[in-house]
């Protein structure tokens, strides 16, 4: 299939409803002003692409709360340290669309760096309390990269719910602390992690792992929850998460009623909560 640029709309012929596909702010802010003038409740789920199911668990949770759904896909490099994965990155925008459409979408925002960062990448907001420890420690620059390509989209989308997913928790977190500090009209709202059949978190990530380190990612779900219910404590946790067969550590913690943990299996870095019990 061929998507044009600007707003073209795709016909989805599983719901006979139309996506459109916006590359400009212009075009993006057309057609949902069209919509908030017939007073529709708009959704938007914000991504880097290489979508999987969990990604789509977010639209399909979005169209619950609104009218129309909106998702954008943007690689935002001022998230990403000089030394981490930018330009690896898995970009599969022909068959992100597909499944957006499949998934009934109403538009995909799909901006350029220009678009995104007109006038330039210096901050218009910081992350708060927050941020403050677990990723902060290990990416010190990523919440504040996230928080600004984060304000920049809800500017220009002007949605009235956006939609986060919890595998990101302490991302969550922070997102809901910059609209509550910055009085952003938006309601956020968290989807639960989505897993594969042995409980591996779904990330665009996982696509980087061997046959061999798949299994090994697949204790940690274990592990965690073993940690969640009180059986093992964090730093027991983090020694059977090595013992399992992770290189490297970086954190395992308690916090927001959560057992949260990094780890590394090669280049490949995971991330995984759970809910205490």
């Amino acid at each position: 299939m061929t998507y044009a640029p600007a707003v073209s709309p795709v016909k989805n012929s599983s719901t006979n409803k139309t996506m459109h596909i916006a590359r400009t702010r212009d075009d993006l802010q057309s057609v949902i002003q069209g919509w908030k003038a017939d007073g529709l409740r708009v959704g938007f789920v914000p991504t880097m692409g290489a979508l999987h199911d969990g990604h789509i668990s977010l639209m399909t949770l979005a169209a619950q709360h609104a009218d129309k759904v909106i998702a954008s896909i943007f690689v935002n490099p001022t998230q990403f340290a000089p030394h981490e994965d930018f330009a690896q990155y898995p970009r599969t925008e022909a068959d992100d669309l597909q499944k957006l459409e499949a998934a009934g979408v109403a538009l995909v925002y799909l901006p350029t760096e220009d678009v995104i960062y007109e006038g330039g990448r210096e901050p218009r907001v910081s992350p708060g309390k927050a941020a403050e420890g677990l990723e902060s420690d290990f990416r010190p620059h990523f919440f504040g990269g996230v928080v600004n390509v984060v304000e920049r989209l809800f500017s220009q989308v002007t949605p009235d719910i956006a939609m986060f997913g919890e595998k990101d928790f302490q991302q969550l977190q922070v997102i809901a602390e910059m609209v509550q500090a910055y009085d952003m009209p938006i309601e956020i709202i968290g989807g639960p992690i989505a897993r594969d059949s042995e409980g591996l978190a779904l990330s665009s990530r996982n696509a980087y792992l061997s046959a061999e380190e798949l299994q090994i990612a697949r204790q940690m779900n274990k592990i965690l929850r073993d940690a969640a219910r009180g059986e093992i404590t964090p730093p027991q946790a983090a020694s059977k998460l090595l013992a399992a067969g992770f290189d490297k550590i970086d954190y395992v913690e308690k916090r927001w009623n959560r057992i949260l943990a990094a780890a590394w299996l090669g280049k490949t870095r995971l991330i995984d909560n759970m809910p205490t019990q």
